[in-house]
């Protein structure tokens, strides 16, 4: 469903400094996947999302979307995509049902069938008792609806989301992906999601692409990453910070252990297989007469796969992340680019 091979983009700010917002980004996804994209502010993500998106032209590099050139074919892209960008697409001044009219109507369709389709996703997305709502006097979430609603208007093969659920209240959040997972089962979609919330990635995605400075650095399952990039986190409580010291060396011992830390009377560190370790280092304490008060295994998250990756947490981009800064910098550029 995509394919892109050195995709490259860059801005330029002004004679003497070029902006590197994406650096050779290859990426594969497969009819019917759900992709999620991640990376701090600046990595290049939605820089990325709006060149396969026909948004603005890439610098460099190839990319093929639902089966179209990117540059050579951007009209048949468009046609076969949807996308929900960071912002409302909808007037703000219209009536929903007016709005998902106009949209079947700007891709083809004649005017009975714009409206079934609108009722149709009206009643899909729970905005039918809102036809008549204007824009405006909408929630958050339910604009959001209103979103993936015109996104989906001349149904897609392919959505885009681009961070759809920030700024959304967990409820709202929860309510919008079950519409969204339910309507992709229905109609066998490909999705491409960029979100900043953590769990959105690790519990919907198929697979998990991590993006920094403009390039791929790991594309895996949620569970794959954490297991090969993060590991368990192993967590030690003793009795005494002379046993806490002693607790340490048992940990750095255990199979995988590494990056054992002692705080006070706390241990913790990583190991390769959590569950099996705790019991291990149980039995190795007593052996040494060591005092243990308690020891749990900890899940590695998608974050501490970032941190391994980069050495700074995904949740906040790092104490300076320099990219931000560069991607605030090409705004203006980026517009000039797509007009």
């Amino acid at each position: 469903m995509i394919r892109t091979r050195g995709l490259t983009k860059d801005f330029v700010v002004s004679r003497t400094e070029t902006v590197h917002a994406v650096r050779g980004v290859d990426l594969d996804v497969e009819p019917g996947e759900l992709v999620a994209v991640l990376g701090p502010n600046g990595a290049g993500k939605s820089t990325t999302m709006r060149m396969l998106t026909t948004l603005i032209r890439p610098t460099g590099g190839t990319a093929t979307v639902a089966g179209a050139d990117v540059v050579a074919q951007p009209a048949l892209v468009r046609r076969r995509i949807g996308y929900v960008g960071q912002g409302n697409g909808a007037g703000h001044a219209q009536r929903v049902g007016d709005e998902l009219v106009v949209q079947g109507r700007v891709y083809g369709l004649d005017r009975a069938s714009a409206r079934r389709r609108a009722d149709e996703l009206l009643d899909a997305l729970d905005l039918a008792e809102l036809a008549r709502r204007k824009v405006t006097d909408l929630s958050g979430g339910q604009r959001r609806r209103l979103d993936v609603a015109l996104g989906l208007v001349h149904a897609p093969r392919l959505l885009f989301l681009d961070e759809p659920s920030t700024g959304l209240d967990p409820h709202t959040r929860a309510n919008l992906w079950q519409h969204v997972l339910r309507l992709r089962r229905e109609h066998d979609m490909t999705i491409v999601l960029t979100t900043h919330y953590l769990d959105e990635a690790d519990t919907m995605a198929e697979r998990v692409v991590v993006v920094d400075h403009g390039r791929v650095i790991a594309d895996d399952t949620a569970d794959g990453l954490k297991r090969d990039l993060a590991g368990d986190r192993l967590e030690v409580t003793a009795a005494s910070p002379d046993d806490a010291a002693r607790l340490a060396a048992l940990v750095e011992r255990l199979p995988g252990g590494r990056e054992v830390v002692v705080t006070g009377t706390h241990v913790t560190g990583r190991v390769a297989d959590g569950p099996a370790s705790v019991p291990a280092v149980v039995r190795a304490a007593d052996a040494a007469g060591v005092g243990l008060l308690a020891a749990q295994a900890v899940r590695p998250t998608l974050d501490d796969v970032f941190l391994a990756l980069t050495g700074r947490s995904l949740r906040d981009g790092g104490p300076a992340d320099a990219t931000a800064t560069d991607e605030q910098q090409a705004a203006a550029a980026a517009g000039k680019d797509a007009a």
